[in-house]
């Protein structure tokens, strides 16, 4: 199942027209049988099969990778596998890479076969895994192996690291005249086990289409770690507390903030800021009609430099290929891919009327 565009909002949650950008679908939901195909390209399929090569390579003796667990494998090790390691340590995780990679490729394959992705001539691919070597360099082999299918797509890393593009997507929510004498705005992305919220600084001066955007400065809360379990209600506070901490952290450095949040969160989300589904990975229920919350948060940032706040959330996906935004002007079609806990997914059309 796939989120199809019939609005026309483009001050709006969820809003499938933004400034030049058409959300053609997002959060499509491919299946085969009971499990989600983009479950094969997540973080955690990478470390399946990383797992599986070890264990065939115990099997014939050794580990060439060692004794740490895989889930303990961090990226950065990796890569220093990849660059400086044991040939036979690099071949089992360039192994690993191939298979993924090959993954990546079909479920690709499978989006650009719906209505809505069919005219997609770039796919960008961000998430945690485009983070490191590793990712990127899954992310050519998958484009290749598109290619030799016969695709006409070219998929590339996000430009930003994914742990900002989450936030620098968010200035592409909002029509430019709302950031008229403003530096910056305050973004928030949220993810199934933690948080960043930041300050987007626009540098609009430097880049009147919002390409020099960058992040000022930003607070992570690993809420999933955390052994007191915060509930819902926890996080909706933590939240309020970070954002009043970043509003005066801005005034501090002479930034002036337009009065407007940014949000990116997993799920459906609904004209009137509410989670229709897809916020299964949240804690609590994010998905009951009486939670709301761009609402919630409203009330608890109610203005920013005297002025009403104006919070805004989309899906993480469509606000992470946002950020890619003023590098894909030379196609029309294109998509975004996040590689996480899951796949996240959008489809887009750039569109000059919606200026």
């Amino acid at each position: 199942m796939t989120t199809r565009v019939t609005d026309t909002t483009m001050i709006a949650h969820g809003a499938l027209r933004v400034p030049g950008v058409t959300i053609d679908a997002y959060n499509a939901e491919l299946r085969a049988g009971k499990t989600f195909v983009g479950d094969r390209a997540s973080t955690q399929a990478f470390r399946d099969l990383l797992e599986k090569a070890r264990a065939e390579m115990r099997k014939a003796g050794s580990d060439p990778l060692g004794d740490k667990p895989t889930k303990e494998l961090s990226k950065k090790k990796l890569d220093k596998v990849l660059l400086e390691g044991d040939p036979e340590a690099a071949g089992v995780v360039h192994g690993a890479i191939e298979e993924f990679a090959a993954e990546l490729a079909k479920v690709a394959a499978c989006l650009l076969e719906l209505k809505a992705w069919r005219a997609v001539a770039r796919l960008v691919v961000g998430g945690g895994l485009r983070a490191s070597r590793i990712g990127e360099l899954a992310i050519g082999r998958a484009s290749v192996l598109l290619k030799a299918e016969g695709h006409e797509v070219e998929m590339r890393p996000i430009h930003h690291n994914p742990d900002e593009a989450g936030l620098i997507g968010a200035v592409h929510l909002a029509p430019p005249w709302m950031f008229a004498g403003h530096d910056a705005i305050l973004a928030l992305d949220i993810g199934g086990s933690n948080i960043r919220a930041g300050i987007v600084a626009l540098n609009c001066k430097k880049a009147a289409d919002l390409s020099r955007s960058e992040v000022h400065s930003a607070d992570i809360w690993e809420y999933a770690k955390d052994e007191t379990k915060p509930s819902r209600s926890d996080v909706v506070e933590h939240i309020g507390d970070v954002l009043k901490r970043l509003v005066r952290k801005a005034e501090k450095a002479d930034l002036t903030l337009a009065p407007v949040v940014g949000i990116a969160c997993p799920g459906i989300i609904a004209a009137d800021g509410s989670i229709e589904r897809g916020g299964q990975n949240l804690p609590g229920n994010w998905e009951s009609n009486r939670f709301n919350l761009p609402l919630e948060l409203g009330k608890r940032l109610p203005t920013i430099a005297g002025q009403e706040t104006t919070v805004l959330m989309h899906n993480d996906a469509v606000v992470q290929g946002l950020s890619e935004k003023p590098w894909v002007q030379d196609v029309e079609h294109w998509g975004v891919l996040t590689i996480g806990t899951g796949l996240g997914n959008a489809a887009f059309t750039n569109s000059a009327e919606n200026e």
